[in-house]
């Protein structure tokens, strides 16, 4: 059973392949950073391991002292060819619905950038009460933990160590790079097939409370 610090939950998410899909996006935007830098980046194998912090995924594709500038352009880029082509993942709509309807607050810590994951979720039509950006594992976990989040869903093993960092209940959700017994083994609690299982789990988890 969870243990919620309040009446109603506090209830976290991660970003990217938990309530975003962006993969077409980012793939066009890595595309057109090759074009203009002549770095040739794979990123079919980009979008197969997104989670870690932008700046760590460049680094496998440029020389150190470029980074950043690659970094700022690409964020440029997806901007204008990732926005438009982003998608709420399976049943994450309902997901959040789902929190609202116990009059629960929703988090959303991620990696990416805090004015592009804005407008992310703006763009796929998802309300958070609190959005914090350039977070992954043990500084997800410090988010987790001063927005007092009770449950944190994400798909990355980085997402569950946070969430234990931060004091919440792990839930993993097999959307991205990692399987279940990935998720299983870097903490989480319960892992879901996709975000359409988390509605009933969570409404069983409030019954319980009752």
């Amino acid at each position: 059973m969870v243990s919620w610090r309040a009446a109603s939950p506090v209830i976290g998410f991660d970003l990217d392949l938990t309530l975003l899909d962006a993969r077409d996006g980012i793939r066009a935007s890595l595309a057109a950073l090759s074009a203009e830098t002549g770095v040739a980046v794979d990123a079919e194998l980009v979008v197969s391991r997104l989670g870690p912090p932008l700046e760590t995924e460049l680094a496998n594709w440029f020389p150190a002292a470029d980074v950043p500038a690659a970094a700022a352009r690409y964020r440029q880029l997806y901007a204008v060819h990732a926005l438009p082509a982003s998608a709420p993942m399976p049943g994450a709509t309902e997901a959040v619905a789902a929190v609202r309807a116990l009059s629960g607050r929703v988090v959303v810590v991620t990696a990416k950038a805090t004015a592009l994951a804005r407008a992310s979720l703006r763009h796929i039509g998802i309300h958070a009460d609190v959005i914090e950006g350039d977070r992954f594992a043990d500084t997800k976990g410090v988010s987790v933990l001063a927005h007092q989040v009770d449950v944190f869903v994400g798909d990355h093993a980085g997402d569950m160590l946070g969430a234990r960092h931060g004091g919440a209940l792990a839930v993993g959700v097999a959307t991205g790079p990692h399987a279940a017994d990935e998720l299983r083994a870097a903490g989480a609690a319960i892992v879901l097939a996709d975000l359409h299982q988390f509605p009933p789990w969570l409404a069983a988890e409030a019954a319980r409370r009752r």
